[in-house]
C-alpha cells in the first residue's frame, strides 16, 4: 500500500482552532479522519479531539492489520465517539455537551469506504473530475432535496450553515455510509472542513489537486481560502492523499516520490498515527478550560471507555 499524504490547518480569524484532523495506518489499512468542533456550542475543540482519539484508538484495536467490516466499523466508531463526548460532559460537569462534525475514510485492499455526520466533506477525484462528494447534513441540503430551493443557492442561502446531524447532540447521530469504491493510482481523496469548501468552488479544488501534488496543492488551497474569507475567516483544514496503489505513480519526480509512504515492509502488528489529541500549536497561547493534565486524564478515560465499547464490534 503506497500513498502520498498531506494535512494542514489554520486558525483563520477565530480565537481558537476547533478543527482536528489526522491519519493512522497499518501494513494493509489507512484511516483518514477530520472533525470540525461546532462553534455555536462551548468546547467544540474538545468534542473534535475526543472524536478523533476514539475513532483512532478503535482503529488500532481492530486493524490487525485490516478491519474486517469497514462500514460497520465506521458506524460503530462514530457512535462510540458520540457516547464518549457525552461522558466527558458528565465527568467535567459541563453546562452543555460539546458537538462536532466528522468525516472519516477507511482504505484497504485498494478500496475506500467513508462515513460522515455534518458538513465536513470528503471529495473523491480522478483525472481532474469529482467522482463522489459527501452530502452536507444541513437544512439547506434538505430543502434542495425536497425541491424547495435551487442548487444554485448553495453558496448564498442563509440556512447553509444550519446542521441537523453531528456528534454530541441530544439524539444519537445518523451516520451516512458510502459503499466501498475501488481506487486507481492517481486518485485523490480530500477531507476538509467548511472553512475550505465554503470559500473555494468545487472546480477550483479539483483544478488545484489535479495540477499539483497534494503536498503543494493543500497549502495553496488553504491560503486561497483564507484570502477569500479575509479577517472573518473560519478555521480552515484539509487532509488529502493521492493513492499510488502498489507502486509510485508513473512520471513522479524525485521530490514527489520522496513524499510517498509505503507500508509493504511494516510488521503485521505495527500502527502509525498522527492522531494524538494535543491542542494545535496555534492554540497554546489561548486560555482553555482543559490544561495538559486534564487532557491526559481525558485520554485515559477515553481509552477505558473504548475497551468496553469495542466489544460491540467483535
Amino acid at each position: 500500500m503506497q500513498f502520498s499524504v498531506y494535512q494542514e490547518s489554520h486558525i483563520g480569524g477565530r480565537k481558537i482552532n476547533q478543527d482536528r484532523m489526522g491519519y493512522s495506518f497499518t501494513r494493509d489499512a489507512l484511516l483518514l479522519v477530520l472533525a470540525d468542533g461546532m462553534g455555536g456550542h462551548p468546547h467544540g475543540e474538545v468534542a473534535a479531539t475526543v472524536a478523533l482519539q476514539t475513532v483512532a484508538a478503535l482503529f488500532q484495536q481492530h486493524a490487525q492489520p485490516y478491519v474486517k467490516k469497514p462500514q460497520r466499523f465506521l458506524e460503530q466508531a462514530f457512535h462510540a465517539a458520540h457516547r464518549e463526548i457525552h461522558r466527558q460532559r458528565i465527568a467535567r460537569a459541563l453546562a452543555e455537551t460539546p458537538r462536532t462534525t466528522i468525516v472519516a475514510c477507511l482504505i484497504q485492499h485498494g478500496t475506500a469506504t467513508w462515513a460522515h455526520c455534518g458538513d465536513s466533506r470528503l471529495y473523491w477525484m480522478r483525472a481532474g473530475r469529482i467522482l463522489a462528494c459527501t452530502r452536507d447534513h444541513s437544512h439547506l441540503e434538505s430543502l434542495i432535496a425536497k425541491g424547495l430551493v435551487a442548487p444554485s443557492e448553495r453558496a448564498t442561502h442563509p440556512d447553509r450553515n444550519k446542521l441537523y446531524n453531528c456528534l454530541g447532540a441530544d439524539t444519537p447521530p445518523k451516520v451516512e455510509l458510502a459503499d466501498s469504491h475501488g481506487l486507481l493510482p492517481g486518485d485523490v481523496l480530500l477531507l476538509c472542513s467548511d472553512g475550505l469548501w465554503s470559500m473555494l468552488p468545487d472546480d477550483d479544488l479539483v483544478r488545484r489537486l489535479h495540477a499539483q501534488t497534494v503536498v503543494r496543492a493543500v497549502p495553496d488551497m488553504l491560503r486561497a481560502a483564507l484570502q477569500a474569507a479575509g479577517d472573518a475567516s473560519d478555521n480552515v483544514t484539509a487532509l488529502a492523499i493521492m493513492w499510488q496503489g502498489g507502486s509510485v505513480a508513473e512520471g513522479a519526480g524525485p521530490a514527489e516520490a520522496s513524499t510517498v509512504i509505503s507500508t509493504e515492509a511494516l510488521p503485521h502488528d505495527l500502527h502509525s498515527t498522527t492522531i494524538h489529541g494535543e491542542p494545535a500549536a496555534q492554540e497554546t497561547a489561548q486560555a482553555d478550560a482543559f490544561d495538559d493534565d486534564e487532557i491526559e486524564r481525558a485520554i485515559a478515560e477515553i481509552r477505558g471507555a473504548i475497551e468496553k465499547s469495542s466489544q460491540i464490534l467483535k
